[in-house]
This record gives C-alpha cells, structure tokens and sequence, in this order.
C-alpha cells in the first residue's frame, strides 16, 4: 500500500555529510509518521530520527541530536536525513519507514508498518 525508496548512501570520511532521501509512493496520505533506522554489522536496528508528517514534530537518538536533520516535503512526499559530523559509529544500513493508522509517531519500530530497502551508509576514519 505504501512504498518506500531510498537514495544517498555512500561513503564518506569521517566529519562529512551525507543526505538521504526517502521518496513515497502509493497510498501516501494515510502516512502519520515517517522515521529512519539504522543497523550497524552485528547489531540490532536501532532507530535515528522521527518526524510526524502532520505536525512536523521530530524526535532524535541522542547519539545523533546535534548532528542529524531529519526533515519533509510533503508535496513530494519525500522524507529526508541531512547527517553532518558524521562518526565512523554511524556505519551501517539505513531504513526509512512509514507509520500508517496510528496516532503515535515516536522513535518506535514496531509502530512503524511499512519498510524501504535500505542504503548502506559507510563512514571512514
């Protein structure tokens, strides 16, 4: 019903920045929430940032507050990371998901219903 892509992983140094783009499609209007997630080698996914698509409230880990954006064009209906300062702890795959028919839009996985394919984000030190 909802579909998600993203684009702009790569690799960079460290202390450099990179934008990921999350672009919907589909049933887009039933959209209450939009987030991304990561996961690092060997770990659990984890979550990044969150934005409501109604209010435009964001929500971030405290590992990235200060250095990540997340931020939306809803008459696009793409959802955006700007990562600055970037940390070679910041290596991994990106997700960007969708809460669809839910009131709560917080740093949740298991609220989040729809999933993208993820990009791999590599940072070099």
């Amino acid at each position: 019903q909802v579909q998600l892509v993203e684009s702009g992983g790569g690799s960079v140094q460290a202390g450099g920045s990179l934008r990921l783009s999350c672009a919907a499609s589909g049933n887009t209007s039933r959209r209450n929430c939009m987030g991304w997630f990561r996961q690092a080698p060997g770990k659990e996914r984890e979550g990044v940032a969150v934005i409501s698509t109604r209010g435009g409230s964001t929500y971030y880990a405290a590992s990235v507050k200060g250095r990540f954006t997340i931020s939306q064009d809803n008459a696009k209906n793409t959802v955006y990371l700007q990562m600055n300062v970037l940390k070679s702890e910041d290596t991994g795959i990106y997700y960007c998901a969708a809460v669809v028919g839910s009131l709560w839009c917080q740093i949740d996985q298991t609220l989040f219903n729809y999933w993208g394919q993820g990009t791999q984000v590599t940072v070099s030190s």
